[in-house]
């Protein structure tokens, strides 16, 4: 019997795990990516020296997805815990953050508005169902546990300088997420416990590239398939690559899904129309090798008027191993707005000018290295009602299964997720 021949679009988590679950059911599977390298957003690179993530990421201990897939590949060993720390910078000064003393003493809030702030915070940590917040917008809902003043000093700096004129378009359920689950990610009440794998991402996907090229599937990098083909009756029939038709029974992209309307041109019209309703925007990601810490903090939210970053990551604070002193410098902005036109340069200009505020002591002779990525699908933007927005993973062309970060939704962009909806797509496919 002939096995089922599938191609799977991005060798991203998502797409590799995909790609596994199919051949442990007996299909004969091929990876294609576009880049040169397999990883997606999870991608190491070589940065002066050291090799590491292009775009920041950790582990909470609500990731059990992810778990579940170390332990299968025999990694559950390289997965290590710091208790790491949090900052705020406002008002031209870094407070500590994430503690109940901390937020004691931080002197933006009223007494009342603090209470206000961590009754909202243990609520969240409670949720289940994410349905009700669905429907409402994330600010109105921040304004109705906060009020306006402490929404002001906690949050929508934060938003405007990740969304811009987009800011009022997200839902309650994708903020509360987010809030759940570095609230679960605990020691105890004092102490936010991240994880890391050592050795970084690399560690999982060069064991997820082991394992399913031991299983006979084919991973293609700098391969993007230019055409899902059809057979005229609404079934896959093959892909085209650099011109070529190769036959394949299924296809299952894990590419952002803006790219399906071109890439599978026989899509119905309502179906390609709720695709493109989907939005995104970029991320231009700064990244510093330093000769010292900047701060204690792995985490750093900024609502200053004076700095135009949403915040500083300093990765070292979470994985030692990374060296003395790693910063990324996240720039959401959609795609329209017209600093996203500037070249790479003056985003770590622009980084590194400001680093003297966060830090008085800094000097730009700490700064060993600098480098910047950009990625056009960093960040779904998900209005209320965003639930009954996403399309279906299975596709009215028959054989032809996706998704994307999109479908996290409401929960935060992961690797842990990444593996949830890739098996979720094997599991769609093969039903």
């Amino acid at each position: 019997m002939t096995a089922t021949k599938t191609a799977v679009i991005g060798a991203g988590p998502m797409g590799l795990v995909c790609a596994l679950d199919l051949l442990k059911a007996g299909h004969e599977v091929d990876v294609y990516e576009r880049d040169d390298r397999i990883g997606g957003m999870s991608a190491h690179f070589d940065f002066d020296g050291l090799a590491i993530e292009r775009y920041y990421h950790f582990i909470c201990k609500t990731d059990q997805p992810l778990f579940g897939l170390l332990a299968e590949l025999g990694l559950s060993g390289r997965l290590r815990w710091t208790d790491t720390k949090m900052g705020f910078f406002w008002n031209g000064r870094l407070y500590k953050w994430g503690t109940p003393q901390a937020l004691l003493r931080f002197d933006g809030l009223s007494l009342i508005e603090k209470f206000r702030y961590a009754l909202q915070v243990m609520k969240i940590k409670g949720v289940k169902d994410w349905t009700a917040l669905d429907k409402i917008g994330a600010l109105p809902w921040l304004k109705s546990w906060l009020g306006e003043r402490a929404c002001k000093v906690l949050w929508e700096r934060l938003f405007h300088l990740k969304f811009y004129e987009l800011s009022d378009q997200l839902s309650a359920a994708w903020l509360g997420t987010r809030i759940k689950r570095v609230a679960l990610s605990r020691r105890n009440l004092f102490h936010e416990s991240l994880g890391y794998l050592d050795g970084g991402s690399i560690t999982l996907l060069d064991a997820l590239r082991a394992r399913i090229e031991a299983l006979g599937g084919r991973i293609h990098l700098c391969s993007g398939i230019d055409k899902v083909a059809t057979d005229g009756a609404g079934k896959v029939r093959g892909i085209v690559v650099a011109g070529e038709e190769r036959a394949v029974d299924n296809v299952v992209s894990t590419a952002p899904i803006q790219y399906l309307p071109q890439l599978v041109p026989d899509l119905p019209q309502d179906f390609t129309a709720r695709i493109r309703a989907i939005k995104n925007i970029p991320v231009v990601c700064v990244i510093l090798k330093l000769k010292q810490p900047l701060s204690e903090n792995f985490w750093m939210n900024i609502c200053d008027e004076g700095i135009e970053i949403p915040g500083l990551i300093e990765y070292s604070n979470l994985n030692p191993g990374a060296g003395p002193a790693i910063v990324y410098a996240p720039f959401y902005m959609p795609k329209t707005h017209p600093k996203y036109a500037r070249n790479d340069h003056s985003f770590i200009d622009e980084t590194i000018g400001c680093l003297s505020k966060l830090n008085p002591r800094f000097k730009p002779e700490w700064v060993l290295a600098s480098h910047c990525h950009r990625y056009d699908f960093a960040q779904t933007i998900c209005p209320p009602g965003f639930a009954a927005m996403l399309p279906p993973t299975r596709t009215p062309i028959t054989g032809l299964i996706m998704a994307d970060t999109s479908y996290y939704y409401p929960e935060d962009r992961s690797i842990s997720e990444s593996v949830k909806v890739g098996r979720e797509l094997a599991r769609t496919l093969l039903a």
